[in-house]
């Protein structure tokens, strides 16, 4: 971790969603239908009440998913929305960041669930009538944790000498849905999962823009060796097939707390001088396990429980749409961003809310 000054700092940061809205209770009934013997299971009845999540955003309503569909298919309806939302979001960002399209000097972009060669960084930067001469860095395949990478990669990349970086993360979750795939995980898969996209701008502090929101001092990434079967993809002819094969809660336990602790000691922070947690919402059990092993209230992870109560889990998006709540109520002071994905890792990043 480089805890070097001057600081990046965030100017702006935009959230969004597709169009199409469903509550938990009209997921869980057409789940029902594609998977009957699932749906029947005793083990499998309460995960979708558990996931305590009351409506999320699909980007096709619910009738296109009983029809079945090729991973091509799937991959053409994910660029199409992506680059809808992705578009609409950027250009927002570098409004409210007091900037124009030719001050952006280098495009950091986040997805796990669909894939563009060219990656959608290069549409963007037609698209907005970004600088040609503008550094790309797409990050694909790092899940949940996405969101957190993505962010400390752009300030890397601001520390490194650009002096304005636009940030994209999108996740269209639900355009991996296999019909047949008869298993928990998928079935969990649907309990959770989401579609959503974010939009930033990250910038040089003498930078004349609008007021920054935040300052970046950090991050630190861990790696747990063979770990790799935790979480991911199984590419199947049917498109992305999701896998978990552990308890990731579990590992939140086993892992959080050595690593927060050597995060802050980096940086010469201590746990005292934390306002505030921005902790990606991966499940109702992830939270919890936060809470128990860094010793959280329901207080201190109240976005994190908003964002999955109103969206459910958008992978790499979800932490961004946490963090833009808590910089919308006020927040001010030291703060730590933190986010688990497939590898499997984890990510922080030390963040101060000006």
């Amino acid at each position: 971790m480089n805890a070097m000054t001057p600081l990046p700092q965030l100017r702006s940061l935009v959230t969004g969603t597709p169009p199409h809205r469903m509550t938990q209770a009209q997921i869980q009934a057409a789940a029902g239908q594609f998977f009957p013997r699932l749906a029947s299971r005793s083990s499998l009845q309460g995960v979708f009440g558990n996931a305590r999540i009351e409506e999320r955003a699909l980007s096709r309503p619910l009738d296109w998913f009983r029809q079945p569909h090729s991973f091509a298919e799937k991959n053409a309806a994910f660029v199409e929305e992506a680059r809808a939302l992705t578009g609409r979001l950027a250009a927002q960002a570098i409004r409210e960041a007091g900037l124009t399209p030719a001050d952006i000097d280098a495009v950091v972009l986040v997805n796990t669930t669909g894939i563009s060669t060219p990656s959608l960084d290069a549409w963007l930067i037609g698209e907005l009538g970004l600088s040609p001469q503008a550094a790309r860095l797409p990050l694909w395949g790092l899940g949940c944790a996405g969101g957190a990478a993505g962010l400390a990669r752009a300030a890397d990349l601001v520390r490194a000498g650009h002096r304005a970086v636009l940030y994209v993360a999108v996740e269209l979750c639900s355009l991996t849905f296999v019909p047949q795939d008869e298993t928990p995980s998928n079935w969990v898969g649907l309990a959770l999962f989401a579609d959503g996209a974010a939009a930033a701008v990250i910038t040089a502090p003498d930078l004349v823009a609008a007021p920054p929101r935040l300052a970046l001092h950090g991050a630190r990434s861990t790696l747990i060796p063979d770990s790799g079967d935790i979480m991911g993809w199984d590419v199947v002819d049917g498109g992305l097939k999701v896998r978990f094969s552990r308890s990731i809660p579990a590992l939140v336990q086993q892992l959080m707390a050595g690593n927060v602790a050597d995060t802050l000691a980096a940086a010469g922070w201590t746990r005292d001088d934390l306002r505030f947690w921005a902790v990606h919402p991966g499940g109702a059990k992830v939270l919890d396990a936060y809470a128990e092993v860094l010793d959280l209230t329901p207080d201190d992870l109240w976005a994190s429980w908003e964002v999955l109560r109103r969206h459910g889990n958008m992978s790499s998006v979800t932490v961004l749409f946490v963090l833009e709540r808590l910089l919308a109520s006020g927040v001010r002071g030291r703060g730590l961003l933190s986010a688990m994905g497939p590898g499997f890792s984890a990510e922080q990043v030390l963040i101060e809310a000006l």
